[in-house]
């Protein structure tokens, strides 16, 4: 995707138009350079590996290495040295100083026997999976933010073409009502009539072409591009039908495809493994260290020097502090297995909710086609009549109005439809799969 973020930035520069489909807007939104949404997740993916690797980290051998050298004086009676022995011609001294020792050393330690630890680092291996799942449903979520943005967009220009079809429109029956005032068969209301429309009709254009500005900035926003980017949009509302799918269908596959869901299956899974690494403090532990230096007075007279050993930690009384913490990781457990309950249920509304819609939208676009039909042959029947005589401008007006309010019906339609299908596939987390 670096090239076609290349060739964005470029046509940014030079101001020219860039065409822009819906998939290709998808595709953008999700890339790594798109949405802050995805980058801010993906962020969050590195932070999980390091999370992970840092609970790795107490399994792995710890190795150090140190050097000291250093000049000292003491004093023996300070430190409750006190020899009092008599010996003739000599006598035991309380300050000795100064003195040079050197010490380099190689340390190490091993984790042997710690479940604690252990569970700790599957929990932080699943927080890692549940990342993952939030990448994707992030871009789900992105993409289906997008798409509804790419509608909106695609809707406001089709508002502006219905705008300058109407205006077309009363430019035309107002020089029809001059043109029958002038041969005598026609009336200055009728001519006031027209020019009323006409003027409603311009500011009805200027509203669709603020409306069409006002989305194309909102659709930018969304995909993560420059907002004085100029877009072509080249898609258009249309009515693409679905393929036929029952609720149980539709359902099954969202609980198998929603990354949302497959994430917090994840967490739950994670909090169940770190309140068991809690309960785990509860038994002893194993480790190994070991140590092999030199130590002297200086690296002339140094003689190496080591130590190994086990040593066994049995946890006896840390105040309750261990208790409190096996309380809180089992709450959090509960808590995740309340919101994965919750989780699917909303699923199951969401289904619900956009399989209706879809149906309802459906019968929409019908119905608006038919209307739009029909009032399109009830203009052309007014102005027929009109220029006839048989009929006043008054019923060519009306005419007007309701084929400019069925056009209005069909774009709404229209787009209603599309959203329900962007609706539906959130709900079954297949976004970026229905746009391609």
């Amino acid at each position: 995707m670096r090239w076609a973020w290349a060739l964005l930035c470029a046509a940014a520069l030079t101001a020219a138009p860039v065409e822009l489909s819906l998939k290709r807007a998808v595709q953008l939104a999700v890339s790594p350079e798109g949405n802050t949404r995805v980058q801010l997740s993906a962020e969050a993916l590195k932070q999980a590996e390091s999370r992970s690797a840092q609970s790795r980290a107490s399994l792995l051998p710890d190795l150090s290495a140190a050097f000291t050298d250093q000049n000292r004086t003491s004093n023996l009676g300070a430190m409750g040295i006190q020899i009092s022995v008599p010996i003739p011609g000599f006598t035991f001294p309380s300050f000795v100083g100064p003195f040079t020792t050197m010490d380099a050393r190689i340390s190490a330690t091993q984790s042997v026997f710690d479940f604690s630890s252990i569970r700790r680092f599957q929990a932080s291996k699943v927080g890692v999976s549940a990342a993952k799942a939030d990448v994707n449903g992030s871009a789900e979520q992105v993409a289906a933010q997008v798409a509804r943005a790419y509608l909106a967009a695609v809707r406001a220009d089709a508002d502006v073409e219905a705008a300058k079809s109407n205006l077309t429109l009363s430019e035309a029956v107002l020089k029809q009502a001059e043109n029958q005032k002038a041969a005598g068969t026609g009336t200055g209301i009728e001519i006031t009539r027209a020019r009323v429309q006409l003027a409603n009709d311009r500011q009805r254009l200027l509203v669709a072409e603020n409306a069409r500005r006002a989305a194309g900035l909102q659709l930018l926003r969304a995909v993560g591009l420059r907002l004085d980017t100029e877009l072509v949009l080249t898609d258009k509302l249309q009515y693409i039908p679905v393929d036929a799918l029952t609720m149980e269908q539709a359902k099954t596959q969202a609980l198998k495809e929603r990354p949302d869901l497959e994430a917090q299956q994840e967490r739950e899974s994670s909090a169940r493994l770190s309140a068991n690494a809690t309960k785990l403090e509860r038994l002893p532990s194993v480790a190994a260290f070991g140590d092999y230096g030199s130590s002297g007075t200086g690296f002339d007279n140094s003689l190496p020097t080591r130590t190994i050993g086990i040593s066994l930690r049995v946890p006896l009384f840390d105040g309750g502090r261990r208790d409190a913490r096996r309380a809180e990781s089992a709450s959090q457990y509960r808590a995740e297995k309340v919101k994965t309950n919750d989780l699917k249920e909303q699923i199951d509304l969401d289904v619900r909710l956009a399989l209706d819609a879809l149906r309802s939208a459906e019968d929409q676009v019908k119905v608006s086609r038919e209307g739009l039909e029909l009032a399109e042959n009830e203009l052309a029947q007014a102005r027929r009549r009109n220029e006839a005589g048989v009929a006043i401008g008054v019923e060519v007006t009306d005419a007007q109005s309701r084929l400019e309010r069925a056009r209005d019906n069909q774009t709404a339609a229209l787009y209603n439809y599309n959203v329900g299908r962007i609706d539906l596939a959130q709900a079954m987390g297949a976004v970026r799969k229905s746009v391609e």
